[in-house]
Formats: C-alpha cells, sequence, structure tokens
C-alpha cells in the first residue's frame, strides 16, 4: 500500500508523511472563536481535520490533537484595531465575556457531537495561557524581533525580514503587501504598517485585560496559537491545520513568530482546506450569508428547502476533496443525504449475508474485491481524498448488493475476503470516515403505530399476536401497559 501524502501549503507540493517522531504525530488546528453560533463554513474544518485525526490512528498513528479554543484577542476587523469579538458579544448582551465564551463554547461541543466530530486529545484556551504568551513575547524581544510602544508590543516584520521571508507561507510579497496596505487609525505607534500586534495595551472600556510586563492588556490574535502549540506539541511539531482563509495573516504570523523565538517553522506540514461558499462568495460571520449548523439541523433558514441529518452535513463534506470548494445549495444536500442512507444501507446488507458453513469457497473474485478495497486506501493516502474514496466505497457497494441479491455467489469470494470485506467496509466507513447510523425522530409515532396492531391484535383474541408484539417489546426494555383507560407504553424499570 502507498503510503499517506498530503499537500504541504509551505511547499506548495504533495509529500509523504513522515513525523518527525513516529509513532507519534503532534496535530495543532486552530479552532473556533466562541462569540456566536457554529455555521456550516465551521464545520468544514472540524470534519476535515477530525477525518485526519481519525485515518493517522487508523493506520497505526499515536496522534496528540490539539485544536484551541480562542476566547480572547480576536479583534472584528482581524487587524490590531477595534474591538475584541468576544467583548463586543458581551456588551450587546450585557454578559461577562466568560459567560458568552462558556455559552457558545458548550453550543460549539454539542454540534461537534452532533456531527461525530471526535473531542481533540487537548482543548486549551487562549485565557488559560498568559504565562506563555508573556514568555514567547520576552524571547522575541530578546532576539531583537519585536518592540514595545506605549504599553503594546509589535512584532518588527521588517527587521525579520532582512534573515527570512516574511510571506513564504501564503506566497505574499512584502514589497507588494507594502503598496496595497492602507494606514489605518490608531496604528501610526508602529514603525511599519505590517508589523502586527504581539500585545495590546486596553483601553479604558476594554473588558478583557491582564497584566504584564508592558501594560494591563491582551495578547495578539496570532500569538495565542504560537504559544499553545509550543507548549503541547513542542517548538517543532509534524501537522497544523485550519481554513485557508486563516493562511494570512494568521499562519503566516504564526511562523513567523516561532522563526522568532525557536528558529522552527513550527509545523512541518501545514495543511489546509478550503471554503464552504454560498452562490460564490465565502460563507462568514463578517459576510453576514451563513447558515448555522442549528439552523441546518431544524431547517428553520429561508435558504432551506428542509431539515438535513447531521450525518448528511458530514457527508455533504466528505463528498468534496477538503481542498476544493464546496458550494452550498439544496440539491446538493439531499444529493449527499442519498449518498449517506446508502453506505448505511450498505452496513445492513453485509450483516444480512451468511456465508455458507459447508460450502466449497472458489475466491474466484477475490483479487477483485482486494483491488477495490485497496482504491479506498489509495484515495484516503493521496492527500485524503474522501471524495475518491467514496465512489471506490460505491463501488464496493455494488459487489455487496450482487452478493446480497444471489447475483454472484457469496462463495465467489474465499471466507477470509468475505470477514475481511465486512472488516474493512463497517471500518472505513463508521470509524474513518465517522458516519453512523441515525435513529428516527418519530420514534414516538413509530411505538404508537406498534400499539395499535398490538390493540387490534387484543380486539379480535389473537392472543398468540398479543405475546410476540409484548415479547418483542420487552426486547427493547419498554413493556406494554393495559390499563383501563388504555393502551401505553413504559421502560421497563
Amino acid at each position: 500500500m502507498q503510503p499517506l501524502a498530503l499537500y504541504n501549503t509551505l511547499t506548495r507540493k504533495k509529500e509523504v508523511f513522515e513525523p518527525l517522531h513516529a509513532p507519534f504525530v503532534g496535530m495543532y488546528v486552530c479552532g473556533p472563536t466562541v462569540y456566536g453560533e457554529a455555521h456550516l463554513g465551521h464545520s468544514r474544518a472540524a470534519i476535515t481535520f477530525d477525518i485526519l485525526f481519525r485515518y493517522l490512528m487508523h493506520i497505526g498513528y499515536k496522534v496528540r490533537y490539539v485544536r484551541n479554543i480562542t476566547d480572547v484577542g480576536h479583534l472584528v476587523n482581524d487587524a490590531d484595531e477595534g474591538e475584541d469579538k468576544i467583548a463586543k458579544q458581551a456588551r450587546l448582551a450585557q454578559l461577562e465575556p466568560m459567560e458568552v465564551v462558556q455559552h457558545y463554547t458548550i453550543r460549539y461541543h454539542q454540534d461537534m457531537q452532533q456531527l461525530n466530530v471526535l473531542s481533540p486529545s487537548i482543548e486549551p484556551r487562549a485565557s488559560g495561557h498568559m504565562i506563555e504568551q508573556i514568555a514567547l513575547i520576552e524571547e522575541i524581544i530578546a532576539n531583537g524581533l519585536a518592540y514595545e510602544v506605549n504599553g503594546s508590543v509589535y512584532f518588527d516584520v521588517p527587521a525579520y525580514n532582512q534573515h527570512q521571508r516574511y510571506g513564504k507561507l501564503s506566497g505574499r510579497i512584502v514589497e507588494d503587501l507594502l503598496a496595497n496596505t492602507r494606514g489605518l487609525d490608531g496604528q501610526q505607534e508602529k514603525r511599519s504598517p505590517l508589523d502586527f500586534a504581539l500585545w495590546k495595551k486596553a483601553s479604558e472600556s476594554h473588558i478583557m485585560r491582564w497584566p504584564s510586563p508592558w501594560s494591563e492588556g491582551f495578547p495578539g490574535w496570532h500569538l495565542e496559537c504560537s504559544a499553545m502549540s509550543r507548549k503541547y506539541l513542542g517548538p517543532e511539531f509534524d501537522i497544523h491545520g485550519g481554513g485557508l482563509d486563516l493562511m494570512f495573516p494568521h499562519h503566516e504570523c504564526e511562523i513567523a513568530q516561532s522563526q522568532a523565538s525557536n528558529h522552527t517553522d513550527a509545523a512541518k506540514y501545514w495543511v489546509h482546506n478550503n471554503l464552504i461558499t454560498i452562490n460564490g462568495q465565502k460563507m462568514g460571520k463578517s459576510l453576514g450569508n451563513f447558515i448555522t449548523l442549528r439552523e441546518l439541523f431544524s431547517g428553520e433558514h429561508d435558504l432551506l428547502q428542509t431539515a438535513y441529518s447531521p450525518m448528511t452535513i458530514r457527508f455533504f463534506v466528505l463528498q468534496a476533496h477538503y481542498r476544493s470548494t464546496l458550494d452550498f445549495s439544496n440539491e446538493a444536500l439531499l444529493a449527499a443525504r442519498k449518498g449517506y442512507l446508502k453506505l448505511m444501507n450498505g452496513l445492513k446488507v453485509l450483516d444480512k449475508i451468511n456465508y455458507p458453513s459447508d460450502a466449497e469457497e472458489t475466491g474466484a473474485q477475490d483479487l477483485e474485491m482486494e483491488k477495490l478495497l485497496a482504491d479506498c486506501y489509495r484515495s484516503l493516502n493521496d492527500d485524503l481524498n474522501t471524495a475518491k474514496a467514496i465512489a471506490s466505497l460505491f463501488n464496493v457497494l455494488k459487489k455487496i448488493n450482487s452478493l446480497y441479491m444471489g447475483q454472484v455467489p457469496v462463495t465467489s469470494l474465499s471466507s477470509s475476503m468475505f470477514q475481511n470485506l465486512k472488516n474493512t467496509y463497517r471500518t472505513l466507513v463508521t470509524e474513518v470516515l465517522g458516519l453512523t447510523e441515525e435513529r428516527p425522530d418519530n420514534l414516538d409515532q413509530m411505538l404508537a403505530l406498534l400499539l395499535k396492531f398490538y390493540k387490534d391484535a387484543k380486539d379480535v383474541k389473537d392472543y398468540a399476536k398479543v405475546d410476540e408484539i409484548r415479547a418483542e417489546f420487552k426486547k427493547l426494555g419498554i413493556v406494554i401497559k393495559d390499563m383501563k383507560t388504555g393502551i401505553d407504553w413504559a421502560y421497563e424499570e
């Protein structure tokens, strides 16, 4: 089997994945800024790196996956001026900022659980790592690549650029950036318009503030990830992930900070998922064109024709390669629902196929089945191409259905290959792709219908059927209650 290759944004090519300290893998992914509901765009990064996390573990690596919570320092215009996004929401809602953080962190976790996104190994919060962030700033100042002005500390991009290349990740050129950067009010204290904040002195009205050697203030957004990734993964680790919209300036600044303190690029492989678009435009809170995950699950949004289940959303994200754009449409989501249900039906069908114990095995189709299963892995190893892997699984599913329908004898596969087929299909669908069976929400209506059949059987005195229905309910942990006022059910105590 070919080794896993990932596209490295830093080198602009696919590279065979070779961890720094195999079999251990360190992976850091930028998590949410928790000031509002998670939307469809957020789901793409979460699901993409969930698949990478799952697949790395599946092929034998021991992964420490760190995904942070940004709960301070992310300003409304993503630059070094303006209001903190969380503080702004707190002011509008008349809450403490950490109430806003707690509320939306819980909501985010609930949404991720719905999507069957595994929890990271460590989930640090920026506000809990002030000591590490201050220490990192002090190192950068000591190395002559940051300066303090009026209680704020800025990274000195021109000084850094004398020995390194600011723009190496994003492909930006400093001269072009300077030519296209307009001066913003309040940034006169910077030596260069490209310099970015490591620490900002808090204004009198700024709610979120911490003591530092320079002022009471708060850390720069870019600094937080550098400090937290270093604390939990070391100065150099294997994979840094995030959305393509974070590549510049956020990840570019992370690399600069890491080079200025640790003399590394932080991560060996920089991996970016592309964006979800709506009518060709990036979906995002700042543009006001987003659909929250909860709106998708409920169907309560003007752009939605119906509600879409969490697994439909997950399949929708997986049906495109993570580096390609993915455009929202009801048609695409309806197609995703069909694709998801196909794979689920494949699991049910496989469980119903019995391999005859006394039949003569021919194994005539073993080689073909082996190739079909290998195609699934070949796609995943080729830069985590879930779209091609799903197409390969559909090819496997055709064979499964032909075995189930009796069009091809089960014994055309050896018993060992048949078991391999069952194990591999189930593992890829449920453990690697993370797709789970969704139970219907209308359970009460279904139970009511079954109780009607029970009552009908009682009315015609078909006591054998009555006993059969009672026994089946009991297997499900439910007892039928015959009362003067009617028939009902309860959980068996």
